[in-house]
């Protein structure tokens, strides 16, 4: 079961880490698991379940390209990101790093808090016995998901998703 953590709408990357916080990091990457929200929801670096999910407003990740706030959420576990609209670095920083995004608006859907079954290679959300069907990513985007992200994939098939050997 993954939980809900419902967020609004301009999430932006120091909503997510705080650059204040960059020293420590840089310090011990391992410690950035701590920081997620640490600000804005100072309970959810410490109770989020690897697999939980995140679901917001539009323009989610803006502001600064902090490469450690998508970072963050992967060292956390987060299941998938949904929004209707990401900024396009962050965007491209999640799925470096594998991790799944989709674009729908779910805000009027889902309660923070509420337990739901998600399977992120279907995109299917299943939430008190009602299946939400989220738009299906490319295949060569779920290819990346599989592999972890960019880097892990490039170093098992030795090419880039969606290229063709020649």
């Amino acid at each position: 079961m993954a939980r809900i953590w419902r967020f609004g709408a301009n999430i932006n990357t120091d909503q997510i880490v705080p650059g204040r916080y960059a020293p420590y990091m840089l310090k011990n990457e391992d410690e950035l698991r701590n920081y997620p929200f640490i600000e804005a929801r100072p309970e959810f670096a410490s109770t989020v379940r690897p697999g939980d999910l995140i679901i917001a407003g539009p323009n989610f990740g803006c502001g600064s390209s902090r490469e450690y706030a998508p970072l963050a959420l992967k060292m956390v576990g987060i299941g998938a990101i949904i929004a209707p609209l990401f900024a396009r670095i962050f965007y491209r920083n999640a799925l470096n790093l594998g991790i799944p995004l989709f674009e729908a608006d779910l805000t009027d859907q889902l309660e923070d808090g509420q337990e739901v079954e998600f399977n992120a290679e279907t995109g299917v959300i299943v939430a008190d016995g009602r299946a939400i069907q989220l738009p299906p990513p490319p295949e060569w985007m779920r290819e990346v998901w599989r592999e972890g992200g960019i880097v892990p994939f490039y170093r098992k098939h030795r090419r880039f998703p969606g290229v063709v050997p020649v």
